[in-house]
């Protein structure tokens, strides 16, 4: 058991998970989470096997504590970087790249496979953690509507189409088959001339998310192609 350096148990207990869950980040950009097993976890963070099993007691239950993370930073990250006033195309552009910023930080496998390895109940909880992302996004597009920006399309069906094309760049990307400005360039492009916008203002749009995102962040690095991490809304 690590020494307890936190001044209550709580405390303690709070550093330890967050540094199981570091741990899970850390290796899930080298191997992946169906290849990561729960002895790699804690050594990772610092702590015996036995000691991990007492905050997870599977690593199914390790995956959704990570993707309840993931979600979390994603919508914190949202809210705090887009622009105060930004309209929906730019909102829209900025969301598509943070997805797929997801994809290449922590690969993950489609929907069918987690489904496949998680089991049902597993899964449906998987859902629920990424269902903040996919009412960002609802919220993105019915805002467009509303203000004319975006044709009137129904905004939930709309929006799992947006998520599909999305998903639809995880393959290419892992094995270089496009390059990320591309994957993006392609999907909001496409998405916002299906939305009615002009083509010179889904290109803007495209451009700022770019030019921002290069501003304040690195290009993501390059990935294996076989590795599977955490979802996303994907």
């Amino acid at each position: 058991m690590p020494k307890i350096s936190a001044p209550t148990i709580a405390a303690h207990r709070a550093q330890i998970r967050g540094r199981i869950l570091d741990a899970v980040a850390t290796l899930t950009r080298s191997q992946g989470i169906d290849e990561i097993s729960m002895t790699e976890v804690a050594s990772a963070a610092g702590i015996t096997r036995t000691a991990l099993y007492n905050y997870f007691p599977d690593k199914a239950a390790l995956l959704l504590a990570f993707t309840e993370q993931v979600t979390t930073g994603f919508v914190r990250r949202y809210q705090r970087e887009l622009p105060h006033g930004a309209g929906a195309a730019e909102r829209l552009s900025v969301f598509i790249r943070f997805q797929l910023e997801g994809i290449v930080e922590h690969p993950h496998p489609a929907a069918a496979e987690l489904g496949a390895s998680l089991g049902p109940d597993a899964y449906q909880a998987l859902a629920e953690h990424v269902a903040p992302m996919q009412r960002l996004m609802v919220e993105i597009l019915r805002e467009g509507a509303e203000s004319g920006e975006f044709a009137d399309l129904p905004a939930e069906a709309t929006a799992k189409l947006v998520f599909a094309m999305i998903g639809a760049q995880r393959v290419p990307l892992l094995h270089g088959g496009t390059g990320f400005d591309d994957a993006h360039a392609l999907v909001t492009t496409f998405t916002l001339r299906a939305l009615g916008v002009a083509s010179s203002t889904a290109e803007r749009a495209v451009r700022d998310a770019i030019g921002r995102n290069k501003g304040a962040h690195e290009e993501p690095g390059p990935v294996r192609a076989h590795r599977a991490g955490p979802p996303s809304a994907q």
